[in-house]
């Protein structure tokens, strides 16, 4: 299993994180197998794509709500690194447990 579980839409409230904010929080490495996506839905053009973080944040999003890791921008690269057979991705996490 890559995926602690695969979800659907966003549980956590709206944290209101402008893309400037995001670039705030450091990153750091989580588990993959610690991740809950909030898409079920992959873009094979985005998990193919030689620059896929040539517009974003070169690090995943992250969102840590009542002791779940939301996968909530990054699918692609975190489906990248499984592939590859690594089990950490980089991402930047909030906590909005604090």
């Amino acid at each position: 299993m890559i995926f602690k579980r695969i979800g659907e839409g966003r549980p956590y409230p709206d944290h209101g994180r402008s893309f400037k904010e995001w670039a705030e929080v450091a990153p750091r490495q989580i588990r993959l197998d610690q991740l809950i996506t909030t898409k079920r839905h992959l873009d094979l053009d985005a998990l193919l794509s030689q620059d896929s973080t040539f517009y974003g944040d070169l690090f995943a999003h992250v969102v840590h709500w009542r002791g779940g890791y939301y996968l909530e921008d990054g699918l692609h690269r975190a489906v990248r690194a499984a592939l590859q057979q690594r089990t950490v991705l980089h991402a930047r996490v909030l906590d909005l447990d604090e």
